[in-house]
């Protein structure tokens, strides 16, 4: 098994963060063995910190990447690719008032970073929320559901994509899996992802996507 282990300011233990992993346990549970199952749940409180403990089942094999930027070539097979797109569909239809990307963040960091006007009231579905390599083994796992909530529809093709950059092969197939990638539909979650991870650059992280990425903000500039 996997125990995992947090803590926090008493009067800061909650929120989407902190309750994230329970709250996807109750509404996905185990996602027909592709989503490490939370096995139960401690809290306790000591001289004003909050403690949690969680014990997941343990996932045996190694994750795609150790980085979430994928640096290296990825033969996976169409069984696995179809997994993955099966499984966030179900991720997609679940319900939730848990949100990610809001609108007002929308209208600020697109225009500054992508250069376009944010999309106005994008449809919205849940998404696992942190989609990278990293969080992705084969046979198919995926881990860390701390983030997931609700976003821009194509959010989690988005972010896959855009941690693709570097080996365009992987990025073609990303897009080929989920069309919703460059279609009018999926362009509010791509201005995001492409405008977070833009300003993560401006503050010194991810520099290697930093050309990938301008390109992708230009392409979505053209659309």
């Amino acid at each position: 098994m996997w125990l995992r282990l947090v803590s926090a300011p008493q009067d800061k233990a909650s929120g989407k963060l902190w309750d994230g992993a329970l709250d996807a346990q109750h509404a996905f549970g185990d996602l027909d063995g592709h989503r490490p199952a939370l096995l139960a749940v401690h809290d306790a409180v000591d001289d004003g910190t909050a403690y949690r403990a969680e014990l997941f089942a343990r996932v045996d094999v190694p994750v795609l990447s150790d980085d979430p930027i994928l640096q290296h070539n990825l033969q996976l097979p169409d069984t696995w690719w179809n997994d993955l797109a099966g499984t966030l569909e179900k991720v997609s239809a679940a319900g939730t008032d848990r949100v990610a990307v809001r609108q007002q963040y929308m209208d600020r960091a697109i225009p500054e970073f992508v250069g376009i006007s944010a999309p106005s009231a994008p449809c919205l579905s849940v998404a696992h929320g942190d989609l990278h390599w990293a969080n992705l083994t084969t046979p198919l796992r995926i881990l860390d559901w701390e983030a997931w909530e609700l976003a821009p529809v194509g959010f989690d093709a988005a972010t896959r994509y855009a941690y693709s950059l570097l080996r365009p092969d992987v990025a073609a197939r990303v897009r080929t899996v989920f069309p919703v990638l460059g279609s009018p539909a999926g362009l509010a979650a791509e201005a995001t992802v492409c405008a977070q991870l833009l300003q993560t650059v401006s503050r010194g992280d991810n520099l290697t996507l930093e050309a990938p990425l301008r390109d992708w903000a230009e392409e979505l500039r053209r659309r």
